[in-house]
C-alpha cells in the first residue's frame, strides 16, 4: 500500500467492541488501524493487513476486548490532591482501626507537623455522635484534621480548631455548620465547604510543583485503571495553571472536561465570569459547563429532604434561597452553557429536575449528578424535563448494606433508603445514564464500576448482599455508563469506534459484555492509548 496510508499502530485482539449502534447485529472485528491519532480501519486480520507498512506498530492482545476508552463522568483530580493528604482511612471499619491508623501516621510526623487523614466513614461512629475525640487522644496539642469520605464534612482536634479561631457561632451564606454540642462548644465536626474551610485554610500548603506532579499521578492512576478522559466537577483555583505546566513538558495522561463550580448563593452576576472562561484548552484539557450544588449529603445531615432523616436533619437546599439556584441555571441556559448539578436528597433532586422542566426553551445540556433516594413524581418529571443523569455505583456498593445497617440507610429509613440509587429505573425511562466513581470519594476503578453496577455489591465481596437487586443494569447499560453515555449526557457524541473516531481506546483481558460481573471486578487493563498514543501499556508483545 502507499506509505502515506500506512497506520501508526495496529491493534489486533479477540473483539472489537465498538459500542456502534449499528454494532448490536455485525459481526466483532478482529483488530482496528489508528493514523494520526484517529482510527481509520477496522476488521479482520486481512484488512489490516493492508495498513501495516514498515514503520507500524503491531500489537496482538490474543483474546482481549478492545473497547472506547472509557470516562469517568465525576471526578475531582485537583481538589483530590489536598483531599486526600495523610492516612488514609477508607478501610477502617471501626473507631479503633481508625486510632490505630492515625498513631501510625503520627510516628512519622515531626513535632510541628499537622496530623491529616482522609476517607473516613461515619458508619465508625455507629449511632453514637460524630465528635473529635478520637483526634484529640491521638494528638494531644499537635493540630489534626481528618476528611470525610464524601468531602462535605471534616473532622478537627481541639488544637485544630483553637488555632484556626473557629468557636461554634460562625454563620456562612449556605447551608454550612460548625456543630456544637449542648453547651454550644464545637465538636469538631464541620459540614460543608465554608465550614470545612474555616480550618483547611489553615493547613501547611503544598508546593506548586509538588501539586504538579501530584496532579500528573493522580491522572496516570485513572489512565492505569482504564480511563482515557475525566468529566471534572470543578475547576480548583490553580488547577489551568497546574495543566499548563504537566503540558510544558509531557502530555496529560488522560483528557480533562473542566467544569467550574457555581457556589451556592453567589449572586446572579457570576454567571458573565464564568461564561468568559468557556472553552479554554490546552492540549488534552477544555473548560466547558458549569456545576452547580442544590444540597450535601445524606450521611451528614445535609442532602435536601422532602421530610427530616430520622436524626432530624437533612431539611433544607445549600441555597439559603432556592429560587436563586433556578434563576442561575436559567441564566446559564440562556448563554447556551451546559450544567450539572449535584442532587442527592428526594427534594433536592425534585426541585431541580422541576427547575430544567421549566426552561422554555432549552438551549444546553443539563445533567443531575448522584441522584441518591428519589421519588417516583420525580422520576416522571425527568423524563419530561430532558434532564440527563450521571451516577456512581460504588456509593451504593461500597457505603451502604442491605440490612439497613448503615449510617446511609439509618438516617433515611426503610422507605427512602429502597427509593435508593436508582440506576435502572433512569435507563429503562431513556435517560441517559453516565457512571463514574467521584474521586477520591470512591475509587477511580474502571472494572469495578462495571462490576458492581451489576452486582450491586461489593464485586470483591461474594458474601455480601445486593442493595436493592432491582435497580442492577445489565453488562452493555453499564458499559454504555462508561462510553457513549459520558458524551450523550452533555450533549456530545462519542464512545464509540469507527473510522474517523478519536482513537481513545480502553484494552480489557475479557470481554466485559459476555464474562460474569464477578469475574469482570478482576480484569486486567492491557493497554489504554488516548489520541492514538500509549499511555498505558501492561507489558503486551
Amino acid at each position: 500500500m502507499s506509505h502515506a496510508l500506512a497506520a501508526d499502530l495496529v491493534l489486533f485482539g479477540g473483539a472489537v467492541v465498538t459500542m456502534a449502534p449499528e454494532a448490536a447485529t455485525a459481526a466483532d472485528a478482529e483488530g482496528l488501524a489508528i493514523r494520526a491519532g484517529e482510527v481509520v480501519a477496522l476488521g479482520d486480520r486481512s484488512t489490516l493487513q493492508t495498513y501495516i507498512a514498515e514503520g507500524t506498530r503491531v500489537i496482538e492482545l490474543a483474546d482481549a476486548a478492545i473497547l472506547p476508552g472509557f470516562v469517568d463522568s465525576h471526578i475531582h483530580p485537583v481538589f483530590g490532591i489536598d483531599l486526600t493528604r495523610g492516612a488514609d482511612l477508607s478501610r477502617c471499619r471501626t473507631l479503633a482501626d481508625v486510632e490505630a491508623s492515625l498513631r501510625a501516621e503520627a510516628a512519622g510526623l515531626g513535632a510541628e507537623d499537622w496530623l491529616l487523614g482522609w476517607g473516613l466513614d461515619p458508619n465508625v461512629f455507629g449511632e453514637a455522635p460524630v465528635s473529635n475525640a478520637v483526634l484529640d487522644e491521638v494528638a494531644g496539642d499537635r493540630r489534626a484534621f481528618i476528611r470525610f469520605f464524601d468531602a462535605h464534612a471534616a473532622l478537627a482536634s481541639s488544637a485544630a480548631l483553637e488555632g484556626s479561631g473557629v468557636t461554634g457561632t460562625e454563620e456562612f451564606t449556605d447551608g454550612s455548620r460548625v456543630v456544637t454540642d449542648a453547651s454550644g462548644a464545637p465538636t469538631g465536626y464541620l459540614l460543608e465547604m465554608q465550614a470545612i474551610h474555616l480550618v483547611e485554610a489553615t493547613l501547611p500548603e503544598l508546593s506548586f510543583d509538588q501539586r504538579a506532579e501530584a496532579l500528573y499521578d493522580v491522572l496516570l492512576h485513572m489512565a492505569r485503571a482504564g480511563f482515557t478522559s475525566g468529566q471534572v466537577q470543578d475547576l480548583a483555583p490553580d488547577a489551568i495553571q497546574l495543566l499548563q505546566t504537566i503540558e510544558a513538558t509531557r502530555d496529560l495522561p488522560i483528557r480533562l472536561r473542566m467544569s467550574p463550580w457555581y457556589v451556592p448563593g453567589a449572586p446572579l452576576e457570576e454567571v458573565s465570569r464564568l461564561a468568559e472562561m468557556q472553552g479554554m484548552r490546552g492540549r488534552r484539557w477544555i473548560v466547558e459547563g458549569v456545576k452547580l450544588m442544590i444540597d450535601g449529603t445524606v450521611d451528614n445531615g445535609t442532602a435536601w429532604l422532602h421530610e427530616p432523616d430520622c436524626l432530624g436533619e437533612s431539611t433544607a437546599s445549600l441555597w439559603l434561597d432556592p429560587e436563586q439556584y433556578r434563576h442561575a441555571l436559567t441564566e446559564l441556559d440562556r448563554r447556551g452553557i451546559p450544567t450539572t448539578t449535584h442532587a442527592i436528597g428526594d427534594a433536592g433532586i425534585d426541585f431541580v429536575v422541576r427547575a430544567i422542566d421549566g426552561l422554555a426553551d432549552p438551549r444546553a445540556t443539563h445533567r443531575v449528578e448522584h441522584i441518591e433516594t428519589m421519588t417516583d413524581a420525580a422520576l416522571e418529571v425527568f423524563v419530561s424535563s430532558r434532564a440527563t443523569a450521571s451516577m456512581q455505583p460504588t456509593h451504593c456498593t461500597l457505603f451502604t448494606r442491605a440490612d439497613g445497617s448503615d449510617n446511609w440507610s439509618r438516617r433515611l429509613g426503610e422507605e427512602r433508603a429502597g427509593r435508593g440509587f436508582r440506576t435502572r429505573d433512569l435507563v429503562r425511562a431513556g435517560i441517559p445514564l453516565a457512571l463514574g466513581s467521584d474521586w477520591p470519594v470512591a475509587p477511580s476503578d474502571a472494572v469495578g464500576i462495571l462490576a458492581d453496577a451489576q452486582l450491586r455489591r461489593p464485586h470483591d465481596d461474594p458474601h455480601a448482599v445486593p442493595v436493592n437487586p432491582d435497580q442492577a443494569l445489565d453488562a452493555m447499560e453499564a458499559l454504555r455508563g462508561l462510553t457513549v453515555e459520558p458524551y450523550r449526557s452533555i450533549g456530545r457524541i462519542g464512545g464509540v469506534l469507527a473510522v474517523g473516531s478519536p482513537a481513545d481506546i480502553t484494552v480489557l483481558d475479557r470481554d466485559p459484555r459476555v464474562v460474569a460481573p464477578e469475574s469482570l471486578g478482576e480484569a486486567a487493563v492491557l493497554l489504554t492509548v488516548v489520541g492514538g498514543r500509549i499511555v498505558v501499556d501492561a507489558d503486551v508483545s
